[in-house]
């Protein structure tokens, strides 16, 4: 966190008052090298997830990083000129009873004060989606931005930062 100057003051022990966050992109792609990359999984339980990064006119943002993760898997992916991003997992395991099977998903990108932090759940899930805790407080008409869908033999989740369709972004 950047602090401001000290201020003069005759009081001692005067507390430093901290400055609003600032952008510190894009340079993503360099600064965050990451060994394994978008594949966090192979082999026959390996699911592939394609998606988009869009802005809130529903431009590719090209430049924005996607950090993935669940159950003990983590990936990492720069989106290209087109906004696409991809990773290869596999389907993580609930913790909690009230819980269904999802991944949890950071986005960074240019404009971006902080991440956001958003939840990808899977399609196949019916039953465990309607119980779980955390899809029940989102708006029910909101519910399906957070479920991937089956496109051919991938999964497709696309995330659009602003706008009508807004992907649902949690505060943490």
């Amino acid at each position: 966190m950047v602090e401001t100057p000290r201020r003069e003051s005759s009081r001692l022990g005067e507390d430093r008052v901290p400055t609003p966050s600032q952008t510190v992109g894009p340079f993503f792609g360099y600064a965050l090298p990451f060994e394994a990359g978008a594949d966090a999984a192979s082999g026959a339980a390996a699911i592939r997830i394609e998606g988009q990064l869009l802005d809130g006119d529903g431009d590719p943002v090209p430049d924005g990083l996607l950090e993935l993760w669940g159950g003990q898997q983590f990936a990492r992916c720069r989106t290209d000129a087109e906004g696409a991003f991809h990773f290869t997992v596999t389907k993580p395991g609930t913790a909690r009873d009230d819980e269904a099977p999802h991944l949890e998903v950071t986005v960074f990108a240019r404009g971006l004060l902080r991440h956001l932090a958003t939840r990808m759940y899977f399609p196949d899930e019916l039953a465990a989606n309607a119980s779980d805790r955390t899809l029940n407080l989102v708006d029910p008409a909101r519910r399906h931005m957070l479920i991937a869908h089956p496109d051919g033999s991938v999964l497709r989740f696309d995330i659009r930062l602003q706008g009508e369709s807004e992907t649902v972004f949690f505060a943490l």
